[in-house]
């Protein structure tokens, strides 16, 4: 099976002949700011001093302090991994120890690859393609599994679930692995989050990604927090450097200085607010053409007819969504979209209107 992620920037600039500032890339749930001076002084400085000559330290021992210091967990409880697919595939090997998984479906392609790498058993379950247009909401499926994976805010909807209804589970399953990636870029999302119960749960895992939230996804950056004995497990099996130096640093720089992530996440989660609505009230606006609502900097549009040829065009304007076909229980009627910053959102608007009128 093709597994497809958005994102896919320099090959599709490559095909279309142009440079990779010239594409609006919206299939990529990325914020749209460069990322922080904090960060790039910090990498500099890494280069200027050469410390990158020398292995990382093994246990990542300085990283996880500092990530047990944001979240108030114990630095044992954490595992920073080399962004969070390589952490989403050592969730799958732990879930292929439990029994059989069950995946909300349409959901992140990631965790059935996963699964695949240990050959665990899985199934799918179908999320209801409508919901209320308030956040957060009821988790509501309840399915017959060992191992629940759970994305909250949900990609590719962008529901936001309840921490109360996600504790109700938490008591009817042998493992749940819930993946925040999206969760710090949400507005009001952190309250939602379930790190605070890994404190009381044993079968809980959650996945964070630091990737998204900076724009910084080549450094490839993110943790997971969960039952230390687990984690001990994971690393003594897992590559002995998964993360080189500046990715270490950049987690180090990036979450120590709490005025700055405060302020950062500030103008991210008004960004958010602001372009979502500009742009869910200009796509309403397209006839058979329905806006899914959405908690986060990602949302659906759902069509009356396929989606393929309106792709097709706005990728030869260099513009690029995310079909969504390849997502089960979704096809070629529903493509996802990310948000930009306003400038290229008027583009992104105005491109999309004018491939309906073609």
């Amino acid at each position: 099976m093709n597994f497809k992620h958005g994102g896919n920037i320099l090959t599709q600039a490559k095909k279309l002949n142009l440079l990779t500032s010239e594409i609006i890339d919206s299939s990529a749930s990325l914020v749209p700011f460069k990322p922080p001076k904090l960060l790039i002084d910090a990498l500099k400085s890494e280069i200027k001093t050469l410390g990158f000559r020398y292995y990382p330290e093994r246990n990542l021992n300085n990283l996880r302090e500092i990530i047990g210091e944001f979240h108030q967990i114990s630095p044992e409880n954490i595992l920073p991994g080399n962004g969070a697919s390589e952490l989403i595939t050592w969730a799958g090997y732990e879930a292929s120890k439990f029994g059989a998984s069950c995946i909300p479906s349409p959901g992140f392609v990631d965790y059935e690859r996963s699964l695949n790498c240990w050959n665990a058993s899985f199934d799918y379950s179908e999320l209801p393609k409508n919901w209320s247009n308030s956040f957060p909401q009821s988790f509501p499926l309840n399915p017959i599994c060992d191992v629940l994976w759970i994305t909250n805010p949900h990609n590719p909807t962008g529901q936001l679930w309840d921490k109360k209804s996600l504790e109700i589970i938490l008591k009817k399953y042998k493992l749940v692995i819930c993946d925040e990636a999206f969760l710090a870029i949400t507005p009001n999302g952190e309250q939602e989050s379930l790190i605070p119960l890994t404190k009381i749960y044993d079968n809980l895992l959650v996945i964070r990604s630091l990737t998204k939230l900076f724009n910084i996804a080549g450094l490839r950056l993110g943790y997971i927090i969960g039952s230390s004995k687990k984690l001990k497990q994971w690393n003594i099996i897992r590559d002995p450097w998964p993360l080189n130096s500046f990715a270490i640093r950049a987690g180090i720089e990036l979450l120590s200085n709490r005025v700055f992530y405060k302020e950062w996440i500030q103008k991210i989660h008004d960004w958010v607010i602001t372009e979502k609505n500009w742009v869910s009230n200009k796509l309403s606006k397209i006839n058979n053409l329905k806006v899914h609502n959405s908690s986060t900097n990602f949302f659906l549009i759902e069509s009356k007819f396929s989606l393929s040829s309106n792709i097709n065009y706005l990728k030869h304007k260099g513009i690029l969504i995310r079909e969504c076909a390849s997502f089960i229980f979704l096809n070629e009627n529903w493509a996802r979209i990310s948000l930009q910053n306003r400038k290229k959102n008027k583009i992104l608007c105005r491109e999309i209107y004018n491939s309906f009128k073609k």
